[in-house]
């Protein structure tokens, strides 16, 4: 019999996909990736093996999900299109390197995933297999089945017993990790529509946020964050700390018309309270710690490190290379940023660092400045030089 090894995350779609291969013919290994979903896994695998499943794994990549993919990007600055930190796309290298490790283990020619012809993972999924090990097939059910529409899936389920939370009056597609919140579909899908407050799922309104601001200080080891007001947190601790008091503040909505790597435009909106916490830190950090070349050159490194992230091209040499670069310019990247969080507002207040390039004495206007102002009217002559000389030789 042909066997496959499925990501499966129990939704509409993986739990169709898996009972849709089963009347393929296909023995089916289900693989549980657990990336801080919040979802109760056992009961999960149970359904698995309810649809159909003749083996399930379940995998913690919590710890590895954060420091070896949110933490990269954390310090590459890299957000896609200026709203979205990635949290999906940087989930997706990683649940395909286990989807490669099972299927050897299991001696499986294939492997499949519950994605659609229009979106994004597809081809996170698909290209990094294919760079992993080139030698597998693999199967998208929802590309080639016969069914047209989420409703349709709807109806497959509930015809084949196939427990699903998903109604058609609660339509959204909803990906859920702890780096953040894709949401997708229903009301959604019309741009013009104002994002139900039903739709988001760990942040509250603005008008349910406390009246008073909340002050964080957040503290980098080498542009990693270890801190939170002088507390030390392992990894997953800090991002769930940082989750729980963001989104009390309303930290982290974004609503996005986005650019699919397929060639379509889609309304997404991301639920990110951490991310947006963390990277506005990080970059008031780097402000204060890097010098002005870099700090100048780092945008165009950001942008194409979420590219690479967002295009499903994370086990390429390039990625790679980027982070040599950015590990090099975060090894001073050491200090503390004083936030204000209130009213869906992150607002950076104070940065401290033992190795900053801020200098008291050169910025300041008072009488302990040992800024030689003398030294300007010479500075500005050379500055000036070129432009002067050319608009004298254009006479």
């Amino acid at each position: 019999m042909k066997k496959t090894v499925l990501a499966y995350s129990g939704g509409l779609d993986t739990s169709v996909a898996l009972h849709w291969l089963k009347k393929k013919g296909f023995s089916v290994i289900a693989f549980l990736a657990d990336v801080g979903q919040g979802k109760d896994l056992r009961k999960i695998s149970e359904k698995a093996k309810l649809i159909g499943a003749d083996n399930v794994y379940v995998k913690d990549l919590k710890k590895e999900f954060i420091e070896e993919y949110c933490w990269r990007a954390l310090k590459a600055g890299a957000i896609y299109e200026g709203k979205y930190f990635l949290s999906t796309a940087l989930s997706r290298p990683l649940i395909a390197k286990y989807l490669v490790e099972i299927a050897k283990k299991e001696k499986a020619e294939f492997v499949s995933h519950g994605c659609t012809g229009k979106g994004n993972d597809q081809v996170r999924f698909e290209v990094s297999v294919s760079l992993l090990a080139p030698h597998l097939k693999i199967i998208a059910p929802l590309r080639i089945w016969e069914l047209k529409s989420r409703d349709e899936e709807i109806e497959y389920a509930q015809k084949n017993n196939i427990p699903v939370e998903i109604t058609k009056k609660s339509p959204y597609s909803i990906d859920r990790n702890l780096w953040g919140i894709s949401i997708e579909c229903g009301r959604l899908e019309d741009p013009w529509n104002e994002p139900p407050e039903d739709a988001y799922q760990m942040t509250k309104s603005i008008s349910d946020t406390p009246k008073n601001p909340l002050y964080l200080e957040v503290y980098f080891e080498k542009g990693i964050p270890e801190k939170i007001n002088g507390k030390k947190f392992i990894s997953i601790d800090l991002v769930e700390k940082l989750n729980k008091l963001g989104g009390e503040y309303g930290i982290g909505r974004t609503d996005l018309i986005e650019n699919r790597l397929v060639g379509i435009k889609s309304r997404e909106i991301y639920e990110a309270p951490s991310p947006t916490i963390l990277y506005s830190a990080h970059q008031e950090l780097e402000s204060l710690n890097l010098d002005r070349e870099v700090l100048h050159f780092k945008p165009t490194i950001s942008s194409k490190y979420a590219e690479l992230v967002y295009y499903g091209l994370w086990f390429t040499p390039l990625r790679s290379a980027l982070d040599s670069f950015i590990d090099k310019i975060q090894e001073n990247l050491t200090g503390a940023v004083r936030l204000k969080l209130f009213r869906g507002a992150c607002i950076p207040v104070g940065r401290k660092s033992p190795i900053s390039l801020y200098k008291k004495e050169l910025a300041t206007y008072g009488k302990e400045s040992k800024f030689d102002q003398k030294l300007a009217e010479g500075f500005i002559k050379i500055w000036a030089m070129p432009y002067r000389y050319q608009k004298s030789n254009s006479k």
